[in-house]
């Protein structure tokens, strides 16, 4: 086979180089048109690099202070995060071990569970990942198992109450004709 058959059936190695986006710290764009495959494969690799970064910058973090004596004043000039979010991801990279971080679930998971003991810990990102289950609904086990399990909802709405999905208050409605529609509520 010539050099010339060999390059016309040998894949175009640099094709996806050639299409790698564009990316600054407020889009992502790509360099031309992408078929479905590469497209999926930017995504994945978007979202396990979003799902990685509080993990990069807790140890990145904790790292500084430990090598250099740094705080936080230099970290939050380089990441441009405020001093809070930059402890919350030290305190959780701490928290965790790398040997016990779960790839299958989210640091938000790992978040949630960073003040239980490692037992706890082990525990509860067992059941998550055994459920499946989302950050909300994680919180709202821990909430339910803190709060002794005493008449705290499990449902976001019934006919008597309803439960903020962001922070978990119950409010209890006062009066029949307060009450809930059906039409929109699963129970």
């Amino acid at each position: 086979m010539s050099t010339a058959q060999a390059q016309q059936v040998a894949p175009e190695p640099l094709r996806t180089q050639a299409l790698t986006p564009r990316m600054t710290p407020v889009a992502w764009e790509p360099n031309g048109e992408l078929d479905l495959e590469t497209w999926a494969r930017f995504g994945a690799r978007l979202a396990s690099q979003s799902r990685a970064a509080g993990w990069w910058v807790g140890d990145w973090i904790r790292y500084g202070n430990a090598r250099f004596g740094e705080k936080y004043a230099r970290a939050e000039k380089l990441t441009l995060y405020d001093r809070q979010t930059l402890m919350n991801m030290a305190y959780v990279a701490a928290r965790f071990e790398i040997s016990r971080r779960r790839e299958t679930l989210s640091w938000s998971h790992h978040a949630e569970l960073a003040a239980l003991t490692a037992e706890e810990q082990e525990h509860w990102l067992d059941l998550a990942e055994q459920e499946r289950l989302s950050v909300r609904c994680l919180r709202g086990e821990l909430r339910l198992r803190k709060d002794g399990g005493k008449d705290v909802p499990s449902t976001i709405a019934s006919k008597t109450g309803i439960t903020c999905p962001q922070c978990g208050h119950y409010l209890e409605l006062k009066s029949s004709s307060d009450s809930l529609p059906n039409t929109d509520i699963q129970e």
